[in-house]
């Protein structure tokens, strides 16, 4: 297994099936900050369920279509980042991310984003990294616009959650944005 060091001993690791339990944990921790934008939260609520959305993961991982991976903070698994879908042959791809509060306010999640959209970009050749959240979820735009997206517009009302209708922002970075910088 691969290990992609973060901020102040933090990891980026691929989070399977297998580890079904410590997300469940992860979860049980995390439901109440990270379920209003990731909505799968909710769902993960005992052990199958938990083991079912990670499966999920791992299926669109075999077809190329989508991945997950976690966040180990000082071993422990606070939050992750995803490509909620993985378009190759279209050159697009979303990607998302979600955190428990003991791992805020460390640069985990864009850390972590970071290398996604590298690996999208530079290595898979991608063209568009989309990101979209809603726009009452500013630690989601801030992430947007520390990365150097630019917010393409919002649909109106696109889905709904917990009986209302939501707007969701629409951000993204074209390969052509990404200027060849050494430390990136």
């Amino acid at each position: 297994m691969f290990s992609v060091p973060l901020n102040g001993g933090a990891e980026l690791r691929p989070l399977e099936p297998w580890q079904a339990e410590e997300f469940l944990r992860h979860m049980d921790r995390a439901r109440a900050t990270v379920d209003p934008w990731i909505p799968w939260a909710s769902v993960s609520t005992d052990l199958a369920s938990a083991r079912a959305t990670l499966q999920r993961y791992a299926d669109l991982a075999a077809r190329d279509a989508g991945r997950l991976f976690g966040i180990w903070l000082d071993g422990t698994l606070v939050g992750g980042t995803m490509f909620v879908g993985f378009d190759a042959a279209a050159g697009v791809c979303e990607i998302g991310c979600w955190l428990e509060p003991a791992g805020q306010g460390r640069g985990l999640v864009t850390g972590a984003v970071r290398v996604l959209v590298d690996w999208a970009l530079r290595t898979r050749g991608l063209h568009r990294v989309e990101w979209r959240c809603r726009p009452d979820n500013a630690a989601s735009s801030n992430v947007a616009r520390r990365l150097g997206m630019r917010r393409d517009g919002v649909l109106r009302e696109a889905y709904p959650y917990a009986g209302v209708r939501h707007d969701t922002e629409v951000w993204s970075l074209l390969a052509t944005d990404v200027v060849e910088d050494p430390a990136r």
